[in-house]
């Protein structure tokens, strides 16, 4: 199945940001925060606003809190997942440089992408791990590693 080239474009422009999020907040840690942890609070802390501002314009409707307790505890724990990522990429970006912290996430995205497709875990659609997606996940691991020592 083909995604819509919006969908693509979209996905091209998500992946733009996380070397630029990262420079950024390197920056907010070198020039003010002189923390990574707080360069990541700043970011949480204005991206949060941003959000806030825009469930209020598009009058996004908020679920009742009673509804918290029927779902999985597990799906709570998104934010600090990002918090982690977030706070990583500050630390790393000075120390690896764009290229090779962006090629090196990737390359642990993709294999963790390959593992949740294939079992269909956390709602994704069951996706076979083939030869051939195995093969790619393989070359952008190995394209990661060139990266880093070439």
């Amino acid at each position: 199945m083909n995604a819509p080239l919006f969908f693509i474009l979209l996905a091209l422009v998500a992946g733009l940001t996380i070397p630029t999020q990262a420079g950024i907040n390197a920056q907010l840690t070198a020039n003010w925060a002189r923390s990574p942890i707080l360069a990541a609070t700043v970011s949480f802390f204005v991206g949060t606003v941003g959000l806030i501002v825009y469930v209020v314009l598009t009058r996004i409707s908020i679920p009742a809190f009673t509804d918290i307790g029927r779902s999985p505890w597990w799906i709570w724990i998104g934010g600090l997942l990002g918090a982690f990522f977030v706070s990583t990429t500050i630390f790393l970006a000075p120390k690896l440089g764009a290229t090779t912290m962006t090629a090196l996430i990737l390359a642990g995205q993709m294999v963790t992408s390959l593992y949740l497709d294939h079992f269909g875990y956390l709602g994704y659609p069951e996706h076979a791990a083939s030869p051939g997606r195995i093969a790619g996940v393989l070359l952008i691991a190995c394209g990661a590693v060139m990266v880093r020592i070439l």
